[in-house]
């Protein structure tokens, strides 16, 4: 019988008796017989026969191999290729598992980077100092490309496995974009400030062997707020890709206006910069004299004319809205102009300005002119004093009723009666003369006589005959020189209706409510009248020439419940 066991020599039949066991290992001195035993397996041979009851055993042979212990390395890839990356960033992380698939510990001694670019890569790993048999672990490797073209290099992990050190090969391109700008600069014609210009274009394109990556686009610099952008520029910009930037100019000064338009974005000298300018061109109002001031001057009569320029001291057209008299005494000033409705840049116009005051005493007004300038309206003060003529005085020599509805009589009026001489004079009699003289009327305080340094007061009432404008004149008849003063009167008759009706027999009632319509069966359900009319008397000055009118009445109690409608009546309003 034979038993083979790598390393020894062992007759298991014999193990009972120590001088019959024979044992040497492989790494011993052999035998002449051992030596010429095939490489391998050592293999040690024993024969031995006995008898047992007269029965003849044959040899037979057991062989024994004992298996080896050790770690082995498996990795997951031996290659990793990270494509383009731009220069400046990081890839994500190509990982490798690294898996013991031994039967004994791995033990890591160290993992590295080597090769022609290792600073272009990096590996982070979760591996302990040892794995276990059947453990695994992985190893996360980036490329971050410190500059274009191919970069390689090899990830090297060292251990005590029987190859002692593992490698995985790293490739990675480095790519860059890069930008053109076309142009370079942006110039804007003159223009008129607060106005918009036509938009000028900017292309980027994208001229590198990467993807472009835009972060912003932005107008920047000293007069950043009289430029504008839109533009077509997505976040990414593919190579040999282009993209527009659209600027326009809007000046809010006058002068040169400079900017930037900025773009940031990931290619080198970032961030790409277009330069932006322009001249914003403004008005400027200038007035020769800001203050006019009028001797005295007679009441009822005219000044000679005082002049103030109004230049334009800017770079655009002074464009002019109006030119009128404002203030307390307006009516007793008067303009002319040149000016018409522009004045070129550099050119002048004149404001001419007389007096004729309405009464005695100091009167201000001013010259207010609209425009487009800075500062605009521009105004003129205007004083003057109004002096009382000698002799017989009226004060104000006109007066102006306004809107009144036919048939109506306006609130009174008064024009003060002056004495302005030292001695006393005789009035003999007031008279109103004019085309409507019939449409005003006069009360007065003024007797047969006034006393120097006296006054009197004359009262005019308006109840215009009839629509559209309505004028006349008022005379003081006295004996003093330069006799008849006058004064004007104006005003303008409103088309109107006039209800009247007779007052309900009831007792109890608070007044009356008025409805009207265009039509008949028509009428509103609102009253004319805001509260309830006391009277017996209705005008209804809002009305139009041509028209016909319907109206109702209706009676309200004290407690505030209306009576049902009263017959309907029409009016026709007469065209004017």
């Amino acid at each position: 019988m034979i038993i083979t066991q790598e390393g020894h020599r062992f007759d298991p039949w014999a193990a009972s008796s120590a001088q019959n066991v024979s044992t040497r290992t492989a790494r011993t001195s052999r035998t002449p017989a051992e030596q010429r035993q095939p490489v391998g397996a050592k293999t040690s041979t024993l024969l031995l026969s006995f008898a047992v009851l007269a029965i003849f055993l044959a040899p037979c042979e057991l062989s024994f191999s004992a298996a080896s212990t050790a770690p082995t390395v498996s990795l997951s890839a031996t290659r990793l290729s990270f494509g383009d990356v731009t220069d400046g960033t990081t890839s994500v992380a190509h990982a490798v598992k690294l898996k013991n698939i031994g039967n004994a510990t791995l033990v890591i001694e160290n993992f590295s980077i080597g090769g022609i670019n290792p600073g272009d890569f990096a590996q982070t790993n979760n591996c302990a100092k040892s794995v276990a048999a059947g453990g695994s672990c992985t190893i996360g490797v980036t490329f971050a490309p410190l500059t274009t073209g191919l970069r390689t290099a090899t990830l090297i992990i060292t251990d005590d496995s029987a190859q002692e050190r593992q490698t995985v090969s790293l490739t990675g391109v480095g790519i860059v974009p890069a930008v053109s700008l076309y142009p370079t600069q942006l110039s804007f014609a003159s223009r008129s400030a607060g106005t918009t210009s036509a938009a000028q274009t900017v292309t980027v394109m994208n001229v590198g062997i990467g993807i472009l990556e835009i972060a912003n686009v932005a107008i920047t610099g000293t007069n950043a707020g009289d430029f504008a952008e839109t533009n077509t520029c997505s976040i990414s910009v593919t190579v040999e890709a282009s993209c527009t930037i659209s600027v326009t100019f809007t000046p809010t000064a006058n002068g040169r206006r400079t900017a930037s338009l900025s773009i940031s974005d990931n290619a080198s000298g970032s961030p790409q910069t277009v330069a932006l300018s322009g001249t914003g061109t403004a008005p400027a109002a200038g007035l020769s004299s800001a203050i006019l001031t009028f001797a005295s001057q007679a009441v009822g009569t005219t000044s000679a004319a005082q002049t103030v320029s109004l230049g334009n001291t800017g770079s655009a057209p002074l464009s002019i809205t109006s030119i009128t008299i404002t203030g307390t005494s307006a009516g007793d000033f008067a303009q002319i102009n040149t000016c018409g409705s522009s004045v070129a840049a550099g050119n002048t116009c004149t404001i001419s300005v007389t007096f004729t005051p309405t009464a005695s005493g100091t009167r201000t007004a001013s010259v207010s002119v609209s425009d487009n300038a800075s500062g605009s309206p521009q105004r003129v003060a205007l004083s003057g004093t109004g002096a009382a003529p000698a002799g017989i005085g009226l004060s104000p020599a006109s007066l102006s009723f306004g809107s009144q509805p036919v048939a109506t009589s306006s609130a009174l009026q008064t024009i003060t009666v002056s004495n302005n001489s030292s001695t006393s004079f005789g009035i003999s009699g007031l008279a109103i003369a004019g085309t409507n003289s019939g449409d005003f009327a006069e009360v007065t305080t003024c007797g047969s006589s006034l006393a120097a340094g006296a006054t009197c007061t004359i009262g005019v009432m308006f109840t215009p005959s009839a629509t559209g404008p309505r004028a006349a004149t008022l005379s003081v008849i006295d004996t003093a020189s330069g006799s008849p003063p006058t004064a004007n009167f104006t005003g303008t008759g409103n088309p109107d209706v006039i209800l009247s009706w007779s007052a309900s027999p009831s007792s109890g009632i608070l007044g009356y409510n008025v409805y009207r319509g265009t039509a008949s069966g028509g009428e509103g359900s609102t009253p004319l009248n805001s509260t309830p009319t006391s009277g017996t008397t209705y005008v209804d000055a809002n009305v139009t020439p041509g028209t016909t009118y319907y109206y109702v009445l209706t009676s309200v109690s004290s407690s505030g419940v209306q009576s049902a409608p009263s017959n309907e009546t029409e009016a026709r309003v007469p065209s004017t």
